[in-house]
């Protein structure tokens, strides 16, 4: 809701001139703040006790970093029939974004997954997005995205690299500072991003965006991105099935492998797009909604799975029946306890019962 709160702002009263430009310094300060953050709340040590699931890891930036952007080369052929070429090249950055970290986390806790995996893979995926990200959008876009123009990597350095590094640097000094102050620097989070959708945005109005996007065509990004979505999970689950990872191992790939971080993605583009960003951002921004509600129903259905059969969703033995357990007799009861006697004394037998005729006999 603050998202599009901050577009309909940007459509009423977009900045111009002089507002213009402080609201482009306050994104660039922002932009940087962020990265700052990241590399101060992510903690190296977690990220190296994560490397003993390297397959899992191996796993998430393969769906994130190759499979994605494979797919969305693939959407080229969808230029000009249902997408213009600007939207295809907002739709090929999303494709090109890291993955989330804090509600990967949050649905594989709800689905009953591996949550420290997805913890080092949302990390791994935002440490290579770091340098990844620009990288492909430098390959795959071109002149869209910058290119590798001195201008842009000077600024992918300074808004980017150097504030996450000095997070990093200062992690221990200020981790305590960061811990007491968490709201807080959680709502400093969420107006940086809507600072940079707000300049973003408000750069669209006063180039057309809206004149360049019709309702078809808006409809049309939610279709493609609708199938972009289901095909990121059905080849993530299914995937990670063959390649024999576990319920809860697969869980954290699904969840990991298949989104994209708003967060991250925002700044980037910001960076790399420039006075084309609003155009940039708007799939990634409708894919970021979609993603939620789909993988909060999602996490939803796996969690009412494991608590239906507990057992066979841990073990994934898919031939196991049931109701066997339900027909195994209860554990015996405990044998009666033997007195204990003292040391030297001699317990009374009592007469074994016997039948009358071997009483007779």
């Amino acid at each position: 809701m603050a998202l599009l709160g901050t577009v309909g702002v940007a459509a009423l009263l977009p900045a111009r001139g002089a507002a213009a430009d402080v609201a482009d310094a306050g994104a660039t300060g922002a932009v940087a703040l962020l990265f700052f953050l990241y590399g101060a709340r992510l903690s190296a040590r977690e990220t190296l006790d994560g490397l003993r699931h390297w397959r899992l890891h191996l796993t998430v930036l393969g769906c994130t970093f190759l499979l994605f952007p494979l797919l969305g080369l693939a959407a080229r052929g969808l230029v000009p029939t249902l997408l213009t070429p600007p939207l295809y090249a907002g739709l090929l950055f999303l494709c090109l974004v890291p993955s989330t970290i804090q509600s990967s986390i949050a649905f594989t806790s709800i689905a009953r997954g591996n949550v420290p995996a997805a913890i080092c893979a949302g990390s791994f995926s935002s440490l290579a997005g770091i340098a990844l990200t620009p990288l492909l959008a430098a390959a795959l876009l071109g002149a869209d995205a910058g290119g590798f123009s001195p201008g842009s990597l000077a600024g992918i350095v300074v808004q980017l690299l150097l504030p996450f590094l000095l997070g990093q640097v200062l992690r221990r000094r200020i981790a305590a500072f960061l811990a007491r102050h968490k709201k807080v620097l959680g709502l400093v989070d969420r107006g940086s991003i809507l600072l940079v959708v707000y300049t973003a945005f408000s750069a669209g109005m006063a180039a057309g965006i809206w004149h360049q996007v019709s309702l078809p065509r808006l409809g049309a990004l939610l279709l493609v991105e609708a199938v972009l979505l289901a095909v990121m999970l059905l080849v993530s689950w299914y995937g990670a099935g063959r390649l024999g990872f576990d319920r809860a191992d697969r869980i954290a790939i699904q969840f990991a492998g298949a989104k994209k971080s708003l967060a991250a993605g925002l700044p980037m583009a910001s960076v790399l797009f420039g006075a084309q960003a609003s155009l940039a951002v708007l799939p990634l921004m409708l894919f970021h909604q979609m993603q939620l509600m789909v993988c909060a129903a999602l996490a939803r259905h796996r969690a009412r799975d494991a608590d239906r059969d507990p057992e066979r969703e841990a073990d994934g033995d898919a031939d196991r029946d049931p109701e066997q357990d339900a027909d195994r007799d209860p554990d015996p009861a405990p044998a009666p306890a033997v007195p204990q006697r003292a040391p030297g004394h001699v317990a009374e037998v009592s007469p074994t019962p016997q039948h009358p005729a071997a009483r007779a006999r």
